[in-house]
């Protein structure tokens, strides 16, 4: 475990409500959870979002005199914008400055990025974004991976992404002898198509893993498993839909139990119960996602995220660096070789 001070480097011009929401989250996460934050933008605009002068000497603001628009396609600009804001951000990590590295902005960028500067592990061929999602058992979160950026995978990469998902819920969730499953539309090895059947067999030979079996929809959030693997297709259909169905579920919450006398009073005494619902529920809790199998710690935040994500993402970062999350993968990685 580490013993000196993380540091974040945070794209402070990323996301939709950058860079009021980006530095209040910020400047939270230095207070509560001791990290050292290193924010990236146009200076002017960072010190105008601070909450008073003294907040100046609280954070470490980083020049970027550029950033990457939602609308620009991701690979081009991180090219042509070599001062943007993500890759300033990204370079400090590569030039070992920062531990960490948070965007809210494109994730595209981001990834594309991560991958330029910081480079793939050794033995990973595609990096994998890597989701938190709340199951029916209270303080046992399933890891979802990949849910963005990888539409199309071979059979290889699933099973690498069990790896890096594995090492990840067992060393930063605190998971012991994670089980693994594989998203499907039925239990039975032989489901799905071949792509599925082939991954099936990688994942069960592969002896760095704890696999038990394909995953049917319903299973997700079931508890039975500790992280799921997919294609990046079919996991950011199934984020984006949980995503919606816990805001129509907190939604329908507020809207009917308040209704009527009774309502209103058993609205007031449930009140820590559904604080608590919204804590599982709330996508926000969870902060950001994973960029698993780059060669540093990144986080992708939403770009809606407001200061309480901002908070939560860099609180998943520390974690991932005081778990050394990056190393464990690598030492998975040469244990196979070895062992192979």
């Amino acid at each position: 475990m580490r013993s000196t001070r993380v540091r974040i480097a945070i794209d402070a011009m990323g996301g939709d409500h950058a860079p009021g929401e980006i530095v209040a989250g910020a400047l939270r996460a230095r207070e509560e959870l001791g990290v050292d934050v290193l924010l990236v933008g146009d200076p002017q605009q960072i010190e105008a979002a601070l909450p008073s002068k003294t907040s100046l000497g609280q954070v470490e603001i980083v020049t970027a005199e550029e950033a990457i628009a939602m609308d620009e396609e991701p690979l081009n600009a991180v090219r042509r914008k070599r001062k943007a804001s993500i890759n300033v951000a990204m370079d400090l990590v590569k030039q070992q400055k920062a531990d960490a590295v948070f965007s809210a902005g494109h994730s595209g960028a981001a990834m594309a990025s991560a991958l330029l500067r910081l480079g793939r592990l050794p033995g990973i061929e595609r990096p994998a974004i890597g989701t938190v999602f709340p199951t029916i058992i209270a303080g046992k979160p399933v890891l979802v991976l990949d849910v963005g950026a990888n539409v199309d995978c071979r059979p290889q990469f699933l099973e690498q992404f069990g790896v890096m998902g594995s090492a990840y819920s067992q060393y930063v969730l605190g998971t012991t002898e994670p089980k693994v499953g594989l998203l499907n539309i039925g239990e039975e090895d032989s489901k799905g198509n071949d792509a599925a059947v082939r991954a099936h067999q990688l994942l069960r030979e592969n002896s760095q893993i704890n696999f038990i079996g394909n995953a049917e929809g319903r299973d997700v959030l079931s508890g039975r498993f500790d992280v799921i693997v997919c294609d990046g297709f079919v996991g950011n259909v199934l984020l984006k839909f949980a995503e919606a169905v816990g805001e129509v579920i907190l939604q329908i919450l507020r809207e009917e139990l308040p209704q009527g006398l009774h309502g209103q009073i058993g609205s007031a005494l449930l009140k820590p119960n559904l604080k608590r619902v919204k804590q599982r529920m709330d996508h926000a809790e969870h902060g950001g996602a994973l960029l698993l199998g780059v060669a540093g710690v990144c986080l992708i935040g939403h770009g809606s995220s407001q200061a309480p994500s901002i908070f939560n993402a860099i609180r998943m970062a520390k974690e991932a660096v005081d778990n050394e999350v990056i190393q464990r993968i690598q030492s998975q990685y040469i244990l196979e070789r070895e062992s192979g």
